[in-house]
């Protein structure tokens, strides 16, 4: 290759558009609010610049992530993960209390019952105590944060250090149907939204405020009239079943306030259905809003569950109930709809309604989980929410607060809550099996002088190191099993939990793929690792024995990439697992693929995979695989958009979707049938 690519692994494309919109929040929220100059948004970036060049030296993830993190919830006061149990919270009754965790070993860690609001004014306490708590906060953030201005002045004085940079079956479709693919769900069984969904004979496509519907049931494509989207909206992403096609988008709204100078937006997701048995010209006959911006949807068994994030005011008065309870349809929720946090404060809400495909016209029930949105992950019957904790108060160690709402024929029940240690890398970091949780989590120290303590410290004197865990919950989210200290000085990158035999990545400088026997819920235990350069940001069972994995080439230094990496391993046998073949698309440096699994396309059975990487330019690459040629790439398309694209079959045409534009190819060959411009 003519250029290799500095790279930090602990610091990759998702940070950057992570802290982008961090400070991008931080602006907004500060534009009437008097901060301290250490806490200006152009202060925040200078730091954030500052420690980047140091985290690429020295690979902490949760440094960066973490002080970002505070930097948000202290100077705005948006985020309860990050904060002390205050006042006027429940620690005292012992069936409403903060759940208990004892030492790294995880030994004291306990369920508690999970409880409802028992009215607005105890939700409006939570929301003051959280701004009192902030507000302290950023007095100690705006003082740390001179005292680290003054420390770098002089140290740009006396330095010239510049520094340098089984049981699943591996099918991928929630579709009934072999003549078509549909979206790379999380859980089998259940459904998914999408930007683009097909029912075999149309192309439904969410593309900024349209919804384009485009047939292929001809040779040449046809652009349909397609749905317009009413005001400041944006299609998110939609589902099509049968007839019933559900738009899925986020509204904002202004109003000019009581006085015309305290106007607010708020932001509310909606949902359309459509009946499309004429696909020509959609009939709109049931529409939904609930507060907040979209997260996601899933659908089970003819129902729609359909999940946003709120963010509540705390610069309001208790009367203005809408501005920090979440409403539905119109209508603020009522307490005991809400789910209270383990902690006496919060500021957000995840919100969950849910509706029937049949009978689209009503909802039949609504819940929140008041708190801070995290890492949501459904199961085919428990809907799970969990969110991150870095407080020293609490813990030494970075924790995971996981809360479990069941679902069944639309109707919603929250059944438990717990917190264990560590915290997730994603859904896929977390799975329920006959009836267990099981999590793999990344355990994080916390030093004595809590966040704001390891915000101040520079990464090379820091010498606490990075663990992992492992756990298995009951169904009560009791702790049956366990495992801790796993691959030291390292931190999961991906993980998948396949009935019995689990499997994940940590990475520093080699890529330890741990193969867990989760046979026994009481007693898990590491069967095998294997240590290749490298890591995978996704994993994907393919077939019987195979388990695929994407990914980087790093160099032994762990410093610079390869290129993308795809790799087959071998685990018919997971106690001796092995690389059995790897293929180096060189001169890219990322996918989509570890922070968006919908953006995989595979099909075991057509023994297809395909995915977006990136590079000076975009290019869209389809791999097959055979064991006696190993990995062999099938098709290959240089794009022009760097957004979201999907690829997907339907007979025996292979459409790729990017941005505005559609192309077919065919199957048999790859070789190009058709294309439209929307």
């Amino acid at each position: 290759m003519d250029e290799k690519k500095n790279y930090s692994p602990d610091y990759d494309q998702t940070d950057l558009r992570d802290q982008e919109e961090l400070i991008r929040e931080l602006r907004s929220r500060t534009d009437d609010i008097d901060v301290p100059p250490a806490l200006e948004p152009e202060a925040i970036e200078e730091m954030l610049s500052h420690r980047r060049e140091v985290k690429s030296r020295r690979y902490r993830r949760r440094y960066i992530a973490g002080a970002a993190a505070a930097c948000v919830c202290l100077a705005v006061g948006i985020t309860a993960g990050y904060l002390t149990f205050g006042p006027g919270g429940r620690e005292a009754d012992s069936d409403r209390s903060t759940a208990a965790i004892g030492d790294e070993s995880g030994e004291g860690a306990r369920a508690q019952k999970i409880v409802s609001a028992e009215n607005y004014d105890e939700i409006y306490r939570y929301i003051q105590e959280e701004q009192r708590q902030a507000q302290r906060e950023t007095r100690a953030l705006s003082d740390g944060a001179a005292m680290e201005s003054a420390d770098s002045s002089d140290a740009a004085g006396g330095s010239s250090d510049s520094g340098s940079p089984a049981g699943y079956s591996g099918t991928t479709s929630d579709s009934t149907s072999a003549s078509y693919s549909d979206t790379n769900v999380r859980e089998e069984g259940v459904g998914e939204a999408d930007i683009v969904k097909t029912d075999g004979e149309n192309l439904y496509i969410a593309y900024e405020d349209t919804v384009e519907i485009v047939g292929i049931t001809e040779e040449a494509m046809q652009e349909y009239e397609g749905i317009d989207l009413e005001g400041d909206c944006y299609a998110s992403e939609l589902y099509v079943k049968e007839d019933k096609l559900v738009v899925l988008y986020t509204k904002n709204e202004y109003s000019d306030g009581e006085t015309g100078y305290d106007g607010y937006f708020r932001n509310y997701t909606c949902a359309d259905v459509y009946n499309i048995s004429d696909p020509k010209v959609p009939q709109k006959i049931a529409s939904f809003s609930q507060s907040g911006s979209y997260n996601t949807m899933r659908v089970r068994n003819g129902y729609v569950y359909v999940l946003s994030d709120f963010y509540a005011d705390a610069a309001v008065a208790r009367s203005d109930t809408r501005a920090y309870v979440p409403e539905v349809g119109g209508s603020v929720m009522d307490a005991k709809d809400i789910y209270m946090p383990q902690r006496g404060m919060g500021s957000s809400y995840t919100v969950i309604t849910a509706f029937s495909l049949d009978n689209p016209k009503e909802k039949t029930d609504s819940k929140a989980v008041f708190g801070t949105a995290g890492t949501c992950y459904v199961s085919t019957d428990n809907i799970y929410i969990t969110e991150n904790y870095y407080d020293n108060n609490d813990a030494d160690v970075t924790q995971t607060s996981i809360r479990k709402i069941s679902y069944k024929d639309g109707k919603l029940q929250g059944s438990g809550q717990t917190k264990v240690n560590g915290t997730l890398n994603d859904s896929f970091s977390i799975d329920e099996y006959n009836g267990y949780l099981r999590l793999v989590t990344t355990v994080s120290e916390i030093n004595s002088g809590g966040l704001l303590g390891d915000f101040f410290v520079p990464a090379e004197q820091q010498e606490s190191e990075d663990t992992n865990s492992l756990y298995i919950l009951d169904e009560n989210l009791e702790i049956t099993g366990e495992i801790h200290d796993l691959a030291r000085d390292e931190s999961i990158y991906s993980a998948r939990l396949m009935g019995d035999v689990g499997y994940f990545v940590t990475f520093k400088q080699v890529d330890p793929l741990f193969s867990v026997d989760l046979s026994d819920p009481r007693n898990p235990k590491i069967i095998g690792e294997l240590k290749i350069p490298g890591f995978s940001e996704y994993l994907h069972p393919y077939g019987d024995g195979k388990l695929l994995g994407i990914g980087m080439d790093v160099d032994e230094e762990g410093i610079t990439t390869e290129g993308v990496k795809i790799t087959m391993f071998d685990v018919s046998d997971p106690s001796d697992v092995r690389e059995e073949d790897t293929y180096i698309l060189e001169d890219m440096y990322g996918t989509d693929v570890g922070y968006d699994y919908k953006a995989v396309f595979v099909d075991v059975e057509k023994n297809l995979f395909g995915f977006l990487s990136y590079g000076d330019k975009g290019v869209y690459t389809i791999f097959t695989y055979d064991e006696e040629e190993g990995l062999k790439e099938v098709f290959s398309r240089e794009l022009t958009w760097y957004g979201s694209t999907r690829g997907l079959y339907v007979g025996e045409k292979f459409y790729l979707v990017s941005g505005s534009t559609v192309e077919s190819f065919r199957l048999s060959d790859f070789e190009k049938a058709d294309d439209i411009v929307l």
